[in-house]
């Protein structure tokens, strides 16, 4: 026969409190609704590389420009367009890319095309 443990001194079982309906009512009307955390600008870039590789099938070179909007980022993305020997003859472009709060694709669009050796001729 198993043998009963002494209860300690002090000590007392918790039950659960019964919770009401209106408690839940109350403190549902008190708590902010959970959002996605704004996009970063990290996160908002590489969204925006992924969107253009996808669309354009070019792998990109880089960010070119960063800005956050009220509504969502605007990225500057630079691809090759062309590769050609010597590299400094490639041919880039810049893509403009319109992001929403969440990094989903707004619009995007080709800027500019320039030689890579004249890229410092753009203004």
């Amino acid at each position: 026969m198993p043998r009963e443990r002494p209860r300690e001194e002090g000590h007392r079982e918790e039950r659960p409190r019964a919770r009401t309906h209106e408690s839940h009512e109350v403190r549902d009307r008190h708590e902010r609704p959970r959002r996605r955390p704004a996009l970063d600008a990290r996160d908002a870039a590489r969204s925006a590389a992924r969107h253009v590789a996808g669309l354009t099938g070019r792998t990109p070179e880089g960010v070119t420009s960063l800005e956050r909007r009220e509504d969502g980022w605007s990225i500057g993305i630079e691809i090759v367009e062309t590769h050609r020997i010597p590299d400094s003859t490639d041919i880039l472009a810049e893509y403009r890319v319109e992001l929403d709060g969440r990094g989903e694709l707004v619009s995007y669009r080709r800027t500019e095309r320039y030689y890579r050796g004249r890229a410092e001729d753009r203004t």
